[in-house]
């Protein structure tokens, strides 16, 4: 971990892709690949990144900019750069610190961080790490009962939005996972684990830290009535027996008194009835290309929905996000702020809360840097006016 750290201070790390190759180096295959890997032939995956390329920029020539300004509102939050910490679940297998470095690092940098259903860290110790804006994503794995204890608990400990994620009936069939035992690393059995040893062994920094925070840790938030704390390996049959519908945010609306946000669509009709049900903002996200392969990417599907929404609500976007042009890039195409996912849990992975501290500093860096070269100067400023995209793109 220490050569970790000062790669992290050297110039070797410049960009995310640095810190995902720190971050495959660092952990066995079965959680580097439940991280980084999609669902089935991971078109989907690939193509949020591609889509990018796409959209080109058209810079405003001879513009001095002075002090750029970075900072933008989400739900009448002010945070200090254009983008949050999107949930990413199983983040204590990365690393032992888990969401409350990830949340740690985001209030630092003065941005707000959103709790996964799936984390091994109880929630009030998340929001307690953060100074800055911290969201509950919810998931119904346990049934209502399960659901209704943590609603009350994150409205205790003072999380000011409610996410639903929509766009989960079952688990997507990610393909990496069976190949490298991810299963069998959950599980109880150690002979079961015997095919993956040498793999998990070859890592011995993060086999070492595994074992000191206890070995597979239970899901803090989902407490079961007369049960307790879920088991990790119970996380694909709870989605598929809980599937999220309409007609549960209207139960979810009586029980949390803030804002809601639906995360997981990608069509104008499915963003309308978020409107309809009474969502404060909508994410567009195809949950980075893990669930259903061979739909749009986001970027590609942003236009339809801002359009959809047309000013009524706030519309935020996920996946792909690698780059500080990215975010730029979705914020001209009418995004209020972007979550990224992958680029911070990389250097979570890599070095816990400084891995996640350099992916936001990097990405900061980035979007300043493409502000200066577009002669735009403040976020506020963004508009479709500064990029080119394809023709089809709009004829939603």
């Amino acid at each position: 971990m220490a050569q970790t750290n000062r790669a992290l201070k050297s110039s070797k790390v410049v960009n995310i892709e640095d810190l995902r190759r720190l971050a495959q180096r660092r952990l066995p295959r079965a959680v580097f690949d439940y991280l980084d890997g999609g669902a089935e032939a991971e078109l989907t995956l690939a193509e949020n990144c591609r889509a990018f390329r796409d959209v080109t920029f058209r810079p405003r020539s001879a513009v001095a900019v002075g002090d750029c300004g970075l900072k933008t509102s989400v739900l009448g939050q002010e945070l200090s750069l254009p983008f949050m910490l999107a949930p990413v679940g199983y983040s204590r297998l990365m690393h032992p610190e888990g969401e409350v470095a990830a949340a740690r690092a985001a209030g630092g940098a003065g941005t707000g961080y959103i709790l996964s259903t799936i984390s091994a860290h109880k929630l009030e110790n998340v929001k307690a790490a953060s100074p800055g804006p911290v969201w509950y994503q919810l998931y119904l794995m346990g049934g209502r009962e399960a659901a209704e204890g943590a609603l009350d608990r994150a409205r205790r400990a003072g999380f000011s939005a409610l996410v639903i994620t929509v766009d989960t009936p079952v688990a997507g069939l990610r393909e990496r996972d069976p190949r490298n035992g991810m299963k069998e690393l959950l599980g109880d059995s150690p002979f079961a684990k015997i095919p993956y040893l040498p793999n998990i062994l070859a890592h011995p920094g993060w086999l070492v830290s595994f074992l000191r925070d206890g070995g597979v840790p239970t899901l803090e938030n989902v407490v079961i009535p007369s049960k307790g704390p879920m088991a990790m390996l119970d996380v694909g049959a709870a989605l598929a027996a809980t599937t999220v519908t309409w007609e549960d945010l209207r139960w979810i609306r009586e029980l949390w008194p803030g804002p809601i946000v639906v995360k997981g669509l990608l069509i104008g009709d499915d963003a309308r009835r978020a409107i309809d049900e009474g969502a404060a903002a909508v994410v567009v996200s195809n949950h980075g290309g893990r669930q259903l392969d061979s739909v749009s990417s986001t970027l590609r599907a942003l236009p339809e929905v801002v359009a959809a929404v047309n000013g009524q609500i706030e519309v935020l976007m996920d996946g792909g996000v690698r780059r500080g042009s990215d975010i730029v890039k979705a914020i001209c195409l009418g995004a209020r702020a972007v979550l990224i996912g992958r680029a911070y849990a990389y250097g979570l992975a890599a070095a816990g809360q400084p891995g996640v501290a350099r992916a936001i500093e990097i990405l900061r860096s980035d979007v300043e840097r493409t502000l200066r070269l577009l002669g735009c100067p403040s976020i506020a400023g963004l508009d479709r006016s500064l990029i080119e995209v394809p023709g089809v793109w709009l004829t939603q």
